[in-house]
């Protein structure tokens, strides 16, 4: 096993998320394509959209599908869509109308480091969930839509999960509660 790999592997283990998993969640990207995106990524096409009456994800175009994962934080079922390259990264939830009950975006990271997220052309009001790399909820920030405001996890994060705005509280989950694939 590459250092690389290692890495990569050893937090994400720590998560619960099984060596099956791990390769099916990170092979997705690795078969959509060979572009020759800035960030290596591989993707190619436009990010996804979303339904506008069901707020359910949609095809991307140039045979980019999104995918979408079951997770469950604090003990809440969720489907989530997965953000792990930076055009996905970079798209988020923008220029959507909605999101369907109980499904959100995770944001994937390689590496944890403090990050901050912005809301420019996201029409929906959301909570983000700063998430570690041990899969610990961080900081849960309420963020306004159409906004420039950077809102920053209060340590290194390795992940992080979108969800409508008041979400978390209705669900009883917070700080300190764990992700898990």
């Amino acid at each position: 096993m590459t250092d690389a790999f290692s890495r990569i592997l050893a937090p994400l283990s720590r998560t619960g998320l099984s060596l099956a998993a791990l390769v099916a969640l990170l092979a997705a990207p690795l078969t959509t394509g060979c572009g020759s995106e800035a960030d290596g990524s591989g993707s190619t096409g436009r990010p996804a959209t979303a339904d506008q009456q069901t707020g359910q994800p949609q095809p991307a175009g140039a045979g980019q599908v999104v995918r979408t994962t079951q997770i469950r934080i604090g003990g809440v079922e969720v489907t989530a869509e997965i953000a792990d390259n930076g055009e996905l990264r970079g798209q988020g939830l923008m220029d959507r109308d909605s999101l369907a009950e109980n499904h959100g975006m995770l944001f994937v990271y390689g590496t944890a480091e403090v990050r901050s997220f912005w809301m420019r052309n996201t029409k929906i009001p959301l909570d983000i969930a700063f998430i570690d790399a041990n899969g610990v909820i961080l900081n849960i920030e309420q963020m306004e839509p159409q906004s420039d405001q950077n809102y920053f996890s209060q340590g290194p994060m390795m992940y992080a999960l979108e969800m409508d705005q008041g979400w978390f509280e209705a669900n009883e989950v917070g700080p300190g509660d764990r992700l898990e694939f």
